[in-house]
């Protein structure tokens, strides 16, 4: 199984930026996908999720209303639309994924991927 994170970068606060999660090794239809993401010097933190079944989304308080979180079962691949960036939402984002939404938790996930670095400049 493999998770591959990509997209991250550079942009400025207020701007946008889309990152992504290719899948491979597992039935990607069949497991709910999450996104995390570690700030330098603190914990990884639970961002958003995905289901499986019907496709229903979960967010953070603290990118509720900017972040979009979407899958496209076809193309066994994640994304993380990232509008109005802060700078406090510099951290690397880390995907992952669990045969339930109730496991996308720090910890409790299946598989991970690598992550990809995000940094948002004022």
């Amino acid at each position: 199984v493999q998770l591959q994170a990509f997209g991250g970068g550079l942009v400025q606060a207020g701007g946008s930026l889309r990152v992504s999660c290719a899948v491979s090794g597992l039935t990607f239809s069949r497991y709910a996908m999450g996104w995390f993401r570690q700030a330098p010097g603190k914990e990884r933190v639970f961002v958003a999720a995905i289901t499986w079944t019907d496709g229903s989304a979960y967010y953070a308080d603290s990118v509720k209303g900017r972040f979009t979180i979407s899958r496209d079962n076809a193309k066994n691949t994640a994304y993380l639309q990232m509008n109005s960036l802060k700078p406090e939402d510099t951290a690397v984002y880390y995907c992952a994924a669990a045969a339930s939404v109730s496991k996308i938790r720090v910890g409790m996930c299946d598989y991970w991927g690598q992550g990809t670095l995000v940094t948002v400049s004022s």
